[in-house]
C-alpha cells in the first residue's frame, strides 16, 4: 500500500509537504487521502523539512494536466461500489503552500553568485597549483642540498674517525710490545724469586740441625748468626721480589685494562667507520635502500663529538701514562734482580767463612770432653739405679693406698645415723691423703 500510494503522489507531481496541513480523515477501505499518507510517513521515517529546490517548476503544471483528465482517484479494491467525496484527492488552490517562492532577480542573483565563485575557487585552485609546483621544486632543491650536506658531513665523519682509528691502532701496537716485555720480565722475576726457596730452605735447615745440640753446645755463636741474618737476607729480598711481583701484576691488569678499552674501541671505530663509509656511498639507486617508519624518532645517541674525540683521546691519554707506569716498574726490577743477587751472594759466603771456624772449635772442644765421659757414664749408672730403688718404692705404697680407699669406699654404705665421722674415719682418711702426697713425691724425684 505505502509504494502504491508513493506512486500515486509522483504521478500527480505533487510533494510531500504540501499535504502536511490537511486533516486526517477516517480511513477506509478505499485510497486514503493524502494527508493521510503523510500522517503515515511522519509515523515511520524522520521528518525533514524541505527546501525550495530551483530544478522543480514554479508551477505544478503536471498536477493540474493529471486533474483535468482524471479528477478523482480510482477505487483501490473493487469491492467498493463508489468512491466517496471525502476520499477524493483536493486541488493545489487548497493547498497550503510551505516554502518561499524566489523572484526572477533572486535566481539571477544566485546564478551570479554562482558564477562569482566558480571563478574565485578556479583562481585559488590555479594559484594553489602554481605555489605547489613552486614548492615541490623548493623542496626538491632544498631535499638535495640537504642529502648533500649529509654526505658531506659522513665524509668528513669517516675521516675523524679514520684518524682516531690509525691513533688507536698504533697506541695499541706499541701497549702490546709493553705489555709483552713486561710479561717477560715478570717471568724472570717469579723464576728469581722460586730459586730463593733453596738457599732459605738450606738455612732452615742448619738452624734447626744446630737445635739438635744438647747443653752448652746449644749456644748462640757466630754460625747462627749468620745463618739467621741469612734468613732475613733472603726474607727481605723475597719481600722486595714479592713486592714487585705484584707491582707487576698489578700493572699487567692495568697493562691488559688499557690495551682492552683501546681494542673495545678500535673496535667500535671499526664499526662505525664501516658503517658511516657505507652511509656516505649511499644513493638514491643504491641496493638496500628502503622506508624504516618512526627511526626519525628513535634518538639512540650517546655522545656528541666533543665528548667523542675527548674518549678517544683519554684513552690514548691513559694507555700512554699506563705503558710509562709499565716501562718505569721493568727498570724497577731489572735493578731489583740485580740487587738482591749481590746480597744473598755476599751472605752466603760469611756463613761458610763462620761454619770454618765453628768446626774447628767444636772438635778441640770434643777431644777435650772425651776425657771426662767415663766419669760421666758411671754417674748416669749410678742414677740410674736409684731411679729403679724409687720405682720399688712407689709400688710398695700401692697396696696400702688401696687398703685406705677400700676402708673408705666401704664405710660410705653405712645406713642413716650410723654414718658418722669419728676417730676410725678420719685417721682412714688421713693415711689415704698421707699415702697418696708420699706417692706423688716419690714421683717427682722419679723425674
Amino acid at each position: 500500500m505505502y509504494k502504491s500510494c508513493l506512486s500515486t503522489m509522483e504521478t500527480l507531481g505533487s510533494t510531500l509537504t504540501s499535504t502536511y496541513a490537511q486533516p486526517a480523515p477516517t480511513p477506509t477501505n478505499f485510497l486514503p487521502a493524502i494527508g493521510t499518507m503523510a500522517s503515515s510517513y511522519r509515523d515511520h521515517f524522520p521528518h525533514y523539512n524541505l527546501t525550495h529546490s530551483l530544478s522543480l517548476p514554479w508551477r505544478p503544471s503536471t498536477y493540474y494536466k493529471a486533474a483535468s483528465n482524471s479528477p478523482t482517484l480510482g477505487p483501490y479494491c473493487t469491492r467498493s461500489q463508489r468512491v466517496r467525496e471525502s476520499t477524493m484527492l483536493p486541488f493545489v488552490s487548497n493547498r497550503t503552500t510551505l516554502f518561499t517562492r524566489y523572484t526572477p532577480d533572486d535566481w539571477y542573483r544566485s546564478n551570479l553568485t554562482n558564477y562569482q565563485e566558480s571563478n574565485t575557487s578556479r583562481h585559488n585552485s590555479e594559484r594553489l597549483r602554481v605555489n605547489t609546483s613552486r614548492l615541490i621544486q623548493d623542496k626538491h632543491q632544498q631535499t638535495r642540498k640537504t642529502q648533500a650536506d649529509s654526505t658531506q658531513n659522513l665524509g668528513e665523519r669517516v675521516n675523524d674517525i679514520g684518524f682516531w682509528k690509525s691513533e688507536i691502532t698504533h697506541e695499541l701496537d706499541e701497549m702490546i710490545g709493553e705489555t709483552n716485555a713486561l710479561t717477560d720480565i715478570k717471568k724472570r722475576l717469579d723464576r728469581a724469586l722460586m730459586e730463593t726457596e733453596a738457599p732459605l730452605q738450606v738455612a732452615r735447615e742448619c738452624l734447626f740441625h744446630r737445635e739438635k745440640r744438647m747443653g752448652i753446645d746449644l749456644v748462640h755463636d757466630e754460625v747462627e748468626t749468620e745463618l739467621l741474618m741469612e734468613g732475613d737476607v733472603i726474607l727481605c729480598c723475597q719481600e722486595r721480589m714479592k713486592l714487585c711481583l705484584d707491582k707487576a701484576i698489578a700493572q699487567l691488569a692495568s697493562d691488559r685494562a688499557a690495551q682492552h678499552e683501546l681494542e673495545k674501541d678500535l673496535t667500535d671505530k671499526q664499526a662505525a667507520y664501516r658503517i658511516d663509509d657505507k652511509c656516505h656511498h649511499l644513493r638514491n639507486t643504491s641496493d638496500g635502500v628502503s622506508y624504516f617508519r618512526g627511526v626519525e624518532r628513535v634518538d639512540a645517541t650517546v655522545s656528541v663529538p666533543e665528548s667523542w674525540a675527548k674518549f678517544t683521546d683519554d684513552n690514548v691519554l691513559r694507555s700512554q701514562s699506563v705503558r710509562a707506569a709499565s716501562a718505569k716498574l721493568r727498570d724497577e726490577i731489572e735493578n731489583l734482580l740485580v740487587v738482591t743477587a749481590n746480597e744473598m751472594w755476599n751472605q752466603f759466603n760469611k756463613v761458610n767463612l763462620a761454619f770454618t771456624n765453628r768446626i774447628a772449635e767444636t772438635a778441640d772442644a770434643k777431644n777435650k770432653i772425651q776425657i771426662h765421659l767415663s766419669k760421666t757414664l758411671q754417674e748416669i749408672f749410678q742414677t740410674e739405679m736409684t731411679i729403679e730403688s724409687i720405682k720399688k718404692a712407689i709400688k710398695d705404697k700401692s697396696a696400702f693406698l688401696k687398703v685406705a680407699q677400700t676402708r673408705l669406699d666401704e664405710r660410705t654404705r653405712r645406713p642413716n645415723i650410723e654414718l658418722c665421722r669419728d676417730t676410725a674415719q678420719l685417721r682412714i682418711h688421713k693415711d689415704d691423703v698421707s699415702i697418696a702426697q708420699d706417692g706423688a713425691h716419690m714421683r717427682d724425684l722419679e723425674h
